[in-house]
């Protein structure tokens, strides 16, 4: 693909070239800036900001330039204050800049291309909102792109700009719809170089599970399955209980062919009796996803409006937003807090009443950290009746299960807990969970589930799990073991600048500023058939560097760490041929 068209990030190499097309274009052509005896233009924010290239062989067509979040200041914040543009504080926008392309490419596909890689970069890392500058007499280029005007006018030099905004993934749609013949015709022969696929996910939500790719979804060569460590997605390492085995095994046949219980009565006994909960306030569903899109189904609209914490489980952003489509509020959870949920936050956000509901995973995932439920129910015990509390406690076992909110839910309207049995019974591939709600709540969800809601094996599998608690205790302070030794393993190697246990079955790795992405350490660890999870999609907070890594067995945990050692030597041996090749040394 030596001459095909290249999108790539931009190396050392390529700065002085964009610091002199900056110079032509806004300088000289526009009147933007002052004309530099140089013939170079610069600004404070590079070192900090992103720069993607567009290039064919050695020949640089145009460039654009994103500045994150996370690096705390923007363009804009010379011409306005936070006062006057609050969704720079209040929705962690990135920010879209000089988009440029040489004079004799203007007409070509080029811009379009780099737009829409800087909106793929920025989702890839969790963006759900870009602010740009666009010039006034092209404002009406960039109403057809999606972008919306903020109501904010700049004057720069001799140039006026309309402050504008737009959602990541509707302007991603847009670009898509305008130009995606041209976009698809690049695509055959497009030397994409960025660290995130070119075609963002269609359908669903990104659950992590790549893994089964590696396997074969068609099952044809389920063998694999001895070779591939998926740390990817977040399913216990042991098998279940000998009795589930044992029960299962009896006669598949059986259990195969036969329907089961039509509103799983057994499974919710055992239930009622092992959590010491009236199983008038108990529903059960095919996992905790059906029973999160059943729910908020018959919950909320498109006129709700739901806080989520961020970072969080990617499905309840997935159902309220992209399915419902509610508006969707965030409380962020700071790496300088230690990812803790703040009670007092938590309160402030909520006591007003202008949320229809409030999602809490707790233990939280993907961020492994837990809030104690007495400062939970104070919270929820305070907040507004309008409002309804869905407390996810998928993970709570590892931590502590009596330190659950289940027994405020079943007394309490407001509130939900959903549990799921997958992870703590090695019950993932059976799909089995439950929800506790008040009676009338949980009556109208019974209403509108469908019958045989779980399957026979499944019923089996989970009613059998939960009378065998001594086996699965033993299991979870084994994965408490397995985690420690992973996360000190992982500490040893020469690359990571943290790593972050938390108290469930999974740990996080976090790779320091200006080195290799997330993205890279994991497709890098794909080539060991060792499959992570890139948290980047999920939150604007990781910065593009956080790799969330499932607890394995000891033999499974070992080839993890070989894997993310081979990784980052292979990355830092790639850095440096880059930057030798650019006449710059990494260092």
């Amino acid at each position: 693909m030596e001459h095909a068209l290249q999108v790539r990030t931009a190396t050392p190499g390529d700065l002085d070239w964009i610091h002199e097309l900056r110079h032509r274009v806004y300088a000289e052509e526009l009147g933007q800036h002052p004309v530099d005896p140089s013939g170079r233009l610069s600004d404070g924010l590079d070192g900090d900001n992103v720069y993607l290239v567009a290039a064919r062989g050695e020949r640089r067509i145009g460039f654009v330039s994103l500045t994150p979040p996370w690096v705390g200041r923007y363009s804009l914040d010379k011409y306005l204050t936070r006062e006057e543009l609050p969704v720079l504080t209040d929705e962690a926008p990135f920010e879209i800049r000089v988009l440029t392309v040489e004079e004799r490419w203007r007409s070509t596909a080029a811009a379009p291309l780099l737009m829409y890689a800087a909106l793929r970069w920025a989702a890839a890392r969790g963006g759900r909102r870009v602010v740009a500058m666009g010039r006034t007499e092209l404002l009406d280029m960039y109403l057809a792109a999606g972008l919306c005007p903020m109501g904010r006018t700049i004057r720069s030099g001799a140039v006026s700009f309309e402050v504008l905004s737009g959602s990541v993934a509707e302007l991603t749609r847009t670009v898509a719809q305008r130009h995606g013949r041209i976009l698809e015709r690049l695509r055959t022969d497009l030397d994409w170089r960025l660290d995130m696929p070119f075609a963002p996910r269609a359908d669903g939500c990104e659950h992590g599970g790549a893994f089964f790719s590696a396997i074969g979804t068609d099952f044809r060569t389920l063998n694999r399955r001895h070779e591939v460590v998926a740390a990817d997605v977040l399913d216990a390492w042991f098998p279940p209980s000998p009795a589930v085995r044992a029960v299962l095994s009896e006669d598949p046949g059986w259990s195969a062919r036969t329907s089961p219980p039509t509103g799983a009565e057994g499974l919710l006994a055992e239930l009622a009796r092992v959590r010491g909960l009236p199983v008038e306030s108990l529903v059960v569903g095919a996992g905790s996803s059906d029973l999160i899109f059943r729910a908020f189904g018959r919950w909320l609209t498109p006129a709700s409006r739901v806080l989520l914490l961020d970072p969080g489980y990617g499905e309840y952003a997935h159902v309220t937003e992209r399915v419902i489509g509610c508006q969707v509020d965030r409380l962020q959870l700071r790496r300088e807090d230690g990812w803790l949920v703040d009670p007092a936050r938590l309160a402030a956000a909520t006591r007003d009443g202008r949320y229809d509901l409030v999602v809490v995973v707790n233990p939280n995932n993907p961020t492994g950290r837990h809030a104690p439920a007495d400062a939970l129910r104070a919270v929820i015990e305070a907040s507004p009746d309008r409002t309804r509390w869905w407390i996810d406690e998928a993970y709570l076992g590892y931590f502590d299960p009596a330190d659950s909110l289940a027994g405020l839910a079943s007394a309490d309207a407001r509130v939900v807990v959903c549990t799921s049995l997958s992870k703590m019974y090695a019950l993932s591939g059976m799909r089995a969970a439950y929800l506790v709600a008040c009676p009338e709540t949980a009556g109208e969800l019974r209403r509108w589930t469908p019958p045989w809601p779980v399957s026979l094996p499944a019923q089996l599998a989970a009613v059998t799990a939960l009378r065998d608690p001594g086996h699965y205790a033993e299991r979870w302070a084994r994965t408490h073991e397995l985690r420690r030794q992973l996360a000190h393993d992982l500490g040893e190697l020469d690359g990571f600048s943290a790593v972050d246990e938390g108290v469930a079955n999974f740990l996080t790795v976090t790779l320091p500023p200006h080195g290799p992405s997330a993205a890279q350490l994991v497709r890098e660890c794909r080539l060991h058939d060792v499959f992570l999870r890139d948290l980047s999609p999920m939150s604007p907070a990781y910065e593009g560097r956080t790799v969330r890594i499932a607890v394995r067995d000891t033999a499974e945990n070992a080839r993890i760490v070989a894997a993310c050692r081979s990784a980052l030597d292979a990355l830092r041996a790639s850095a440096v041929v880059v930057s030798g090749a650019s006449g710059t040394v990494s260092r």
